[in-house]
């Protein structure tokens, strides 16, 4: 027994000011109020039951005093008991489950084994005898490692002979190493997050944590310690009740899965396939699953079984189960209101309520729907159309004073037409059908109509019929008839191969124009 007995919270202070600040032991002795024979002794007792430093953050004070009051240990360290090494790394891949509580577990069975630090060093040397991608442990269910091959394979198209490199999408699962791989064209968005479902498909199940490289289609913006998500990304990890933990940037530990796994893809599957020719994603995909099985079933060197059997064994029961419907893949997009409340996207206009004119927008843009948030709230949802130049309005989107452009229809705006004079009418349809869309030859046509009350429709249909024989078919030339009086003005007499090579433009007069200027003065 020492010459003094300490409080367990002052034997964790002397042993950290020793070896956390290098005390020395006189400044030990001060700082504790003890003797330096007392700092000595307990320095000695440490350094005999092997403790390391920091202690164990499970290192209760009860175990602390049995390790350092407990008798110097008479059994050779030959002679000592040895643990099950291999079910010790299968124990620590559940949850909760430390090598501190392993080593009482192994210490209640063989009350003359190994110190706990002796115990950690033993499993430690065991550790570095594996292969590179077992000697860290992960529990059961938690994490999977997902990235891109460095590797890349042909496919060749039979009609031209281009050749597409396809990118090789690979996923690991933590604990059991088991792995999935599926070949796509390229890395992007839609690519990233379809590989993704059919891993969790080929699983059953999802981890807790997907650990992601930073790579581009997954991480918006890389950082060291709060990387920037995918919206995309972030919503499809959240369908499946899983969280997105990015590896960190230049920490190869994080990553150091994902990158063995990648590996072993590599020269197992990928580097045979050098020779091979594939004229389909289909049939690459196919050769790839098949060699897959093989490699999954591949007995393991060091332990038992294989990635195969540990996962059906061991993992499978802790994965999370699956949605019952899958993530519908979507992308999001920043947006700004139009003055006329609509969006574009894709040459197609969207309404949105007219109080978010000039505002910012998040848009999510699925397969079928477009949905628009404001400050993550809901303001407009609408079917998608892959219509170019046209526009899907909502009329409740619309402020009152708009509202009757709704009622406008190419067919009201002809019969209104028709009620100046067929030359009206025909002037008015043609103009409609000259623009991408009708609707976007409403207020034209409704600007002509109007030119009636201020000139009389009289005069507008013989406008009209002018700007037919002219062959033009804008607001600005009828305006220019009328505000000319040319419409009672006899029709040019051009030929008809003269006329097409005449081009139609609003400061383009003609001949006849100059004439009846000059007459008039």
């Amino acid at each position: 027994m020492p010459a003094e007995r300490l409080s367990m919270r002052k034997i964790r202070e002397l042993l950290r000011l020793k070896f956390e600040h290098q005390f020395s032991n006189r400044k030990i002795a001060l700082s504790c109020g003890i003797a330096r024979a007392t700092v000595s002794d307990y320095l000695n007792r440490a350094s005999q039951a092997q403790l390391s430093w920091p202690l164990p953050e499970e290192l209760t004070d009860e175990s602390l005093e049995a390790i350092i009051f407990a008798r110097a240990e008479k059994v050779p360290l030959s002679s000592r008991p040895l643990p099950d090494w291999k079910q010790v790394r299968e124990e620590l891949t559940r949850k909760g489950v430390t090598l501190y509580l392993l080593w009482e577990e192994y210490k209640k069975t063989y009350p003359e084994g190994f110190s706990y630090t002796r115990f950690c060093q033993k499993y430690r040397d065991f550790s570095q005898t594996l292969e590179p991608w077992m000697t860290q442990s992960h529990v059961l269910g938690e994490k999977c490692f997902v990235d891109y091959a460095g590797m890349t394979v042909s496919i060749i198209n039979r009609t031209n002979g281009e050749i597409k490199e396809a990118q090789i999408f690979i996923a690991v699962l933590g604990a059991s190493n088991y792995t999935f791989l599926e070949a796509t064209l390229d890395q992007s968005l839609s690519s990233w997050i379809s590989s993704h479902i059919h891993a969790f498909e080929f699983f059953n199940g999802v981890t807790a944590l997907l650990v992601p490289d930073n790579l581009r289609s997954g991480i918006s913006k890389a950082h060291r310690y709060d990387p920037d998500v995918n919206p995309t990304y972030y919503e499809m990890a959240k369908h499946y009740g899983a969280a997105i933990l990015p590896a960190r940037v230049r920490k190869p530990k994080d990553k150091s899965k994902a990158e063995v796994g990648v590996q072993g893809i590599e020269r197992r599957i990928l580097a045979p396939l050098r020779n091979h020719q594939f004229f389909s994603l289909r049939e690459l995909n196919e050769e790839l699953f098949r060699r897959l099985k093989a490699y999954n079933q591949r007995s393991f060197q060091k332990l038992e079984g294989s990635r195969e059997s540990q996962f059906i064994l061991l993992e499978q029961s802790a994965l999370k189960p699956l949605p019952t419907q899958a993530y519908v893949i979507s992308e999001w997009k920043k947006v700004r209101v139009g003055m006329n409340y609509h969006i574009e996207l894709n040459q197609h206009y969207y309404s949105i309520p007219y109080r978010y004119t000039g505002k910012k927008l998040e848009v999510r843009v699925t397969h079928n729907t477009i949905e628009c948030f404001y400050k993550h709230s809901m303001v407009a949802c609408h079917v998608r159309s892959d219509k170019p130049f046209s526009y899907t309005t909502v009329k409740e989107h619309i402020p009152e004073s708009h509202r009757a452009y709704l009622e406008w229809t190419p067919e009201k705006i002809s019969n209104w037409a028709a009620n100046v004079g067929a030359h009206t009418q025909v002037f008015i349809e043609k103009l409609m059908q000259e623009r991408a869309h009708p609707q976007q030859g409403f207020r034209a046509s409704l600007g002509i109509l109007r030119l009636g009350k201020r000139y009389t429709d009289e005069r507008l249909e013989k406008a009209c019929k002018r700007a037919l024989a002219i062959g033009t078919l804008r607001y600005q030339s009828i305006e220019s008839i009328l505000k000319n009086k040319l419409e009672n003005q006899p029709l040019p007499s051009l030929s008809s191969e003269s006329h097409t090579n005449i081009p139609t433009h609003p400061n383009i007069r003609g001949a006849n124009y100059y004439h009846t200027t000059r007459s008039l003065l």
